[in-house]
C-alpha cells in the first residue's frame, strides 16, 4: 500500500513510518522537521507546515491507501497546562485537521487514522486518583481540563462528520501516554515517564527528586510498540471508534518514581514541588477495545521503563561524551576559563552535571 504519515519526525510518527516499512508499504513522511534521533525510513520525506493549505495540497498529490495523522501542537504538563500556550495548540491544530481533511476529500482519499488523546475526558470524571472513569462513552457532556483536550474534541466530531458528509473512512483513537525510547526527554515537551527516567539519571545517589504535586496522582502508561499493535489492530478493522488504546495499569506517580529508581538501582529523597498536574486520576477503560478489536496489551510497565531510561542515560551519556569534546578543542587563554569549565571537565564521583543538556521537563503529564 501507499501510506502518507503526517508527524512522522515526531515520537509516535517515527516509529509508526518504521514498522510500516518492516510490512513492506511504501511510505510517504511529513512534518516540519526530520525525527531528532535516528533517520527516518520513509520512502519519501517532506518538511513543510500543515498549516499551509498549499503545502497541504502539495502533500496529498495522489490518492494514497491510507493517511496517518498524527501532527499536533502537543507537549507534556509545562507545555499544556501552563495555558501560555492555548491559541497555539487550539489554532495550529484545528487549521492542521482542517485541511488535511480538505485534501483528502478533493483526493478521494479511502481511508484516514486520526489520533485523538485521552485529554478528551471531562475533568469531573477525574477528581478522584483512584476511580478516574475513562469510558468512551463518557466523554459528554464534554468538560476537557485543558484547551489541548477541546481541540481534540473538536477534531474528532469533524473527522466523523466528513465521514458522515464526504464518505471518508475514519478510524479514531484516544492515546492514553504513549512513551519509550526516541520521546521527547529534554525539551521541555516531554511527558512523565521519560522526564523522570532524566531526573533518576542525572540525580547523585541519596540526592532529591523533585515531584510536581503531591506524587498521589494517578496515570497509566502505554509503551510505543503496544501503541502501534493497538493502532494496526483498528485501522484493519470495520470499527470507527473513537476508542481507547492505553494500558490499564494505573500507578501514582510515586509509584512510577519508584519503578525507575528500581531499574536505576538508586535511592533518591522525594521532594514535592508546586506545578501544573493535570486532573488527579487517569486511566485507560478498555472495555470497548476489547470487545471490538479483541486487542490488551501484553507489556507490564516496568518492562516498557526498562528500555527507555536505558535509551535516555545514553542520550545522556552523549551530551557529556560532546561537551567534553568541545570544551578539549577550545583555545583557554585564561585560567578563569579553565575554571569555568571544570564541572564538566572534570567531573566529581558519581552522576556528572548535565545541566546544558536538560530541561525542567513534566513530572506529570496527560
Amino acid at each position: 500500500m501507499k501510506i502518507l504519515v503526517c508527524g512522522a519526525g515526531g515520537f509516535i510518527g517515527h516509529h509508526l513510518v518504521r514498522r510500516l516499512k518492516k510490512e513492506g508499504h511504501w511510505v510517504r513522511g511529513c512534518d516540519l522537521k526530520f525525527p531528532r534521533f535516528s533517520r527516518s525510513n520513509a520512502d519519501d520525506f517532506m518538511i513543510g507546515d500543515l498549516r499551509d493549505p498549499y503545502f497541504v495540497r502539495q502533500l496529498v498529490d495522489q490518492r494514497f491507501d491510507e493517511i496517518y495523522q498524527l501532527a499536533a501542537d502537543m507537549g507534556g504538563a509545562g507545555y499544556i497546562f501552563t495555558g501560555e500556550n492555548d491559541a497555539d495548540v487550539m489554532h495550529n491544530s484545528a487549521n492542521i485537521n482542517l485541511n488535511m481533511l480538505d485534501a483528502c476529500r478533493k483526493r478521494a482519499i479511502p481511508k484516514i487514522f486520526y489520533s485523538s488523546s485521552a485529554c478528551i475526558y471531562p475533568e469531573y470524571n477525574q477528581m478522584d486518583p483512584d476511580n478516574p472513569n475513562c469510558a468512551e462513552h463518557t466523554a459528554y457532556p464534554a468538560q476537557p481540563d485543558s484547551e489541548y483536550g477541546w481541540e481534540k474534541l473538536f477534531s474528532e466530531r469533524l473527522y466523523l462528520a466528513y465521514m458522515r458528509n464526504h464518505g471518508i473512512a475514519v478510524r479514531i483513537a484516544r492515546y492514553h501516554n504513549i512513551f519509550g525510547p526516541e520521546g521527547a526527554w529534554n525539551d521541555g515537551k516531554e511527558k512523565a515517564p521519560a522526564a523522570i527516567c532524566r531526573k533518576v539519571a542525572i540525580a547523585e545517589e541519596g540526592g532529591d527528586i523533585q515531584i510536581w504535586g503531591d506524587g498521589k496522582q494517578t496515570r497509566s502508561f502505554l509503551y510505543i510498540d503496544e501503541c502501534l499493535d493497538g493502532t494496526f489492530r483498528l485501522m484493519r478493522s470495520d470499527f470507527t471508534g473513537p476508542v481507547n488504546i492505553g494500558s490499564e495499569e494505573m500507578v501514582t506517580i510515586d509509584g512510577l518514581v519508584d519503578l525507575v529508581l528500581t531499574i536505576a538501582n538508586k535511592r533518591l529523597n522525594k521532594v514535592y514541588i508546586k506545578g501544573p498536574t493535570g486532573v488527579r486520576g487517569r486511566n485507560s477503560n478498555n472495555s470497548l477495545v476489547q470487545q471490538k478489536l479483541c486487542w490488551a496489551p501484553g507489556r507490564s510497565l516496568r518492562e516498557g521503563l526498562a528500555p527507555t531510561y536505558n535509551w535516555i542515560l545514553g542520550q545522556l551519556a552523549s551530551c557529556f561524551r560532546e561537551a567534553l569534546s568541545t570544551s578539549s578543542v577550545r583555545s583557554i587563554p585564561e585560567r578563569s576559563s579553565s575554571t569555568r569549565l571544570g564541572s564538566m571537565s572534570k567531573p566529581t564521583t558519581g552522576t556528572p552535571d548535565f545541566a546544558n543538556a536538560t530541561a525542567t521537563g513534566s513530572p506529570i503529564a496527560h
